[in-house]
């Protein structure tokens, strides 16, 4: 039995601000400890329901924060960036079920340091379906036909993850105030709580339906400023909605729009505010 986990940061327990997942801050090693024990948690619950291949993806930042010599020995770890698929790298269609973590609410929305990909974008689209990273993420591991079994993070990932998937296990870790401040678990109790929530996800999984993407999906990234889509609009094959900053692309396959909103939110970072 195989299972993949996607580990974000921004909804790990007891993570209010920035000071927590911005590795020039002081709070940021206190945060990694947290969240390679938050993972470790997750492989525990696996294990005992008869997992024999587990694979870690670090997704957040530079995906280079989980600790690996605290990991777990019996998962292996995909540690690093650049990744062609970034959040999601290396999933397939072998895998019993994918595991979201440390995940947060799309930009826009309540919750803690709420945001998608990057702070230049308001909102992602396929076809009409408005998305973050977890709804994105599900579209490519229902591509393969994986199922996401369990989602973890604060009040609204989890909000987020009952709208998009029916049947879906979710756990709160931490409840969002403000989106810098948070009413949390201590992370004892949630290491306890993932560990049970995994195992009923595991025992679940048949109730849940892989999130299945249309095909030829359209992509559709609004920016927050204009200056932010006339950069994304540099990549070949997109246009500029307009009157709009939404910067749209025809996609052969959900893959390819993921890829290809990697380059837009990317290249978008380049725009300069003078």
């Amino acid at each position: 039995m195989k299972y993949f986990i996607s580990i974000d940061m921004e909804g790990i327990t007891g993570l209010p601000d920035y000071t927590f997942v911005d590795s020039s801050k002081h709070n940021y090693e206190r945060a990694r400890r947290i969240m390679t024990e938050e993972a470790n948690a997750i492989i525990e619950g696996l294990l005992l329901k008869g997992a024999k291949d587990i694979l870690v993806n670090d997704s957040h930042s530079k995906m280079n924060n989980l600790l690996v010599e605290d990991l777990h020995t019996e998962a292996t770890l995909i540690t690093g960036a650049v990744k062609p698929y970034s959040m999601v790298q290396s999933l397939d269609h072998t895998y019993e079920g994918a595991i979201f973590a440390g995940y947060h609410s799309r930009a826009g929305q309540p919750g803690v340091m709420s945001h998608s990909m990057t702070f230049g974008v308001r909102n992602m689209y396929i076809n009409d379906v408005v998305i973050g990273e977890l709804g994105f993420n599900a579209y490519v591991a229902g591509h393969f036909g994986v199922p996401v079994i369990l989602v973890a993070g604060d009040d609204g990932a989890c909000r987020e993850a009952e709208a998009l998937i029916p049947n879906i296990t979710t756990l709160a870790v931490k409840e969002s105030i403000t989106r810098q401040a948070v009413k949390t678990l201590h992370p004892k109790k949630s290491q306890a709580l993932l560990k049970e929530h995994v195992q009923k996800a595991v025992d679940n999984r048949h109730l849940v339906k892989p999130l299945t993407p249309p095909e030829n999906p359209t992509l559709r990234i609004e920016f927050n400023n204009y200056g932010q889509a006339e950069w994304a609009a540099l990549m070949p094959g997109t246009e500029i909605e307009n009157g709009t900053t939404i910067v749209k692309f025809e996609a052969k396959d959900i893959l390819e729009a993921y890829r290809a909103m990697l380059v837009q939110v990317e290249l978008a970072m380049q725009t300069t505010f003078c």
